[in-house]
């Protein structure tokens, strides 16, 4: 075999190899995008649930409020108004984003780009994290909307020293994870215990699949 029939086999041999690269990273991407898909299609029920179960506690309570404030504002427990008012306030800004969360999942194709994906990705784990932290600063409101009047001039001390020690520490605990949940901490137990669900370890899954695949495609583009 002499020094032509040798490069020209070993082109022909380098063309094959180059061409099955290419097909093993097309094909790889191809199944990650039907796997994220899949794995993404399954926040979909939960998030219509949880719109329709929100939209009608706040379509509810916002006539009802709506209604004492128009009506019989002077006669009605201060207490329990501004405290419904700040609970409903906050489910209807959750309802946005769980909104928002819905019409990007529908929004994924599988044919675009991977960086695409990621993007919209990163969005839903940024707007997750939103979500949570608006609901849990609803938590110092549920202690506080069956307070009334006569609690002022008929209870005594020890009573107000348990209601206000329930209440601070509620609201204690609010603050703290509005500010502790965010993504660096992903990893803690008490955030893996709060995002252990249909809404978290799906998106994970996503993430971690596209991570992979990036991996897989920077060590064929270094060999």
């Amino acid at each position: 075999m002499d020094e032509l029939e040798i490069k020209k086999l070993w082109q022909t041999t380098n063309d094959k190899l180059e061409k099955s690269f290419v097909i093993d990273k097309k094909n790889t991407e191809e199944i990650a995008r039907i796997k994220i898909y899949s794995i993404l299609g399954s926040m979909k029920p939960i998030k219509v649930f949880a719109l329709f179960v929100g939209i009608l506690w706040v379509g509810i309570g916002g006539i009802a409020l709506s209604s004492i404030y128009l009506n019989s504002f002077n006669e009605a427990n201060k207490f329990f108004l501004f405290s419904a008012s700040i609970q409903v306030g906050l489910t209807a800004i959750s309802l946005y984003i769980y909104l928002y969360q819905l019409i990007t999942i529908y929004q994924i194709d599988i044919t675009e780009p991977i960086i695409k994906t990621q993007e919209k990705l990163s969005s839903l784990k940024i707007s997750t994290l939103w979500v949570t932290r608006l609901l849990f600063l609803q938590l110092p409101v549920w202690t506080t909307f069956w307070w009334n009047e006569t609690m002022l001039t008929d209870w005594g001390i020890l009573q107000w020293i348990m209601t206000l020690f329930f209440t601070l520490s509620f609201t204690v605990i609010a603050i703290w994870l509005f500010f502790n949940i965010k993504y660096e901490n992903r990893n803690k137990k008490w955030f893996q215990l709060i995002f252990s669900g249909k809404e978290w370890t799906p998106l994970m899954k996503s993430m971690e699949l596209l991570e992979q695949v990036e991996e897989y495609k920077d060590q064929n583009a270094s060999t």
